[in-house]
């Protein structure tokens, strides 16, 4: 199964949440020296923005996978500005407005948001 895969269960499971940021991070917990429950737990504080609108918790969690994958400054800049490239916007809140502007609810845009994230975050510890 690969990430994105797995990625895509998460999302897709109803008898756990995986909050934005769990859903990025958990399928690579392997990659960042994590187990699975632990890379659940780091996350669970960091959905809706952090709880208040804020950073995305896709691109919070993408940050911490390069960061502990030993990436640095560079690929967290290069994945910032592929995310905004994509979606016009890195915080929560502006992404949830612009998703209720657009008519796209809130399930399926938090699913592209998370997707995305993947697909770059793949890219970049290629």
């Amino acid at each position: 199964m690969t990430r994105m895969e797995e990625t895509q269960g998460l999302r897709a499971r109803t008898d756990v949440h995986f909050n934005c940021c769990q859903s990025v991070l958990v399928p690579f917990a392997d990659a960042c020296g994590l187990d699975r429950e632990a890379a659940f737990r780091m996350g669970a504080n960091f959905g809706s923005g952090m709880h208040h609108g804020s950073t995305c918790g896709a691109v919070t969690s993408a940050l911490m996978v390069l960061g502990l994958a030993g990436k640095g400054p560079d690929e967290a800049t290069q994945f910032m500005r592929r995310f905004r490239e994509k979606n016009q916007a890195l915080d929560c809140a502006g992404l949830l407005r612009m998703a209720k502007e657009n008519g796209e609810e809130r399930k399926p845009h938090c699913d592209r948001m998370v997707f995305d994230a993947v697909e770059i975050l793949e890219d970049l510890l290629k």
